[in-house]
């Protein structure tokens, strides 16, 4: 049986696999924690763990960090980050190279960033994986969320967390509707996707990886490779 290749068949029994979504990266020290084979909504339970498992020794010097920005004992700076005048940093966090940090951010617990992201003003993340070159730049909330590598949000684009019901959220696959065992779940972008200003993607919300769901719109449910959704899907770009 090809359980990997390209037998769309074969593949249609099994649960969506991370690896169909993310390249990890190897700025992050957490590949272990991370591994392909599972579903992408697993890797939200394993952030926590994550960084429990990270010693927090090294990194940016206290002294280098401006006094409007409250620090909590368990973060990870890389002496790179470009740090904001005012924020507040929580933790457990891990802030990796060239991150750009902008006035007013809210990081909360259990927060990992890859390298040169943008974590931008009057944004809010918590328990969140963001990849390599993630762009977040402005009053985005991401919460138990996963962002590939290149992704980018919008202004005021919302990644909800938390059904209307507070019910265990379902995820959407190729068997329909799967269990996530989790009561909070955000979204999870794939490599390359994109979300246009003041959209809201709905809780459990997949986008496969290029694709883009157009501004002030909400969506729920999965978005294909490469499509568009601009309040209908209109199928694949148009090869660049």
């Amino acid at each position: 049986m090809d359980v990997e290749g390209s037998n769309p068949f074969a593949r249609s029994i099994f649960l969506l696999k991370a690896s169909e979504l993310f390249d990890f990266p190897t700025s992050l020290p957490f590949a272990h924690h991370f591994p392909n084979r599972i579903p992408p909504w697993e890797w939200i339970k394993r952030i926590k763990i994550a960084l429990a498992d990270f010693s927090f020794v090294h990194g940016l010097p206290h002294h280098t960090i401006p006094k409007g920005l409250q620090i909590g004992s368990k973060v990870f700076l890389h002496p790179s980050v470009k740090l904001p005048s005012h924020g507040v940093i929580r933790g457990p966090a891990f802030i990796g190279e060239n991150c750009e940090l902008r006035p007013g951010v809210f990081i909360r617990e259990n927060v990992i960033f890859g390298k040169n992201c943008v974590i931008g003003n009057s944004c809010e993340y918590k328990n969140t994986l963001l990849l390599d070159n993630v762009q977040t730049p402005h009053f985005n909330y991401v919460g138990d969320s996963i962002l590939g590598n290149r992704v980018h949000l919008g202004a005021g684009c919302i990644l909800a967390n938390l059904r209307f019901d507070q019910k265990e959220v379902l995820a959407p696959t190729q068997n329909g509707l799967e269990k996530s065992g989790l009561r909070k779940l955000g979204a999870m972008l794939a490599d390359d996707a994109e979300v246009g200003c003041n959209s809201t993607l709905m809780p459990g919300s997949i986008l496969e990886k290029k694709s883009k769901v157009a501004p002030s719109l909400s969506f729920s449910g999965r978005l294909g490779e490469g499509q568009i959704y601009a309040g209908h899907r209109l199928g694949s770009q148009p090869a660049r």
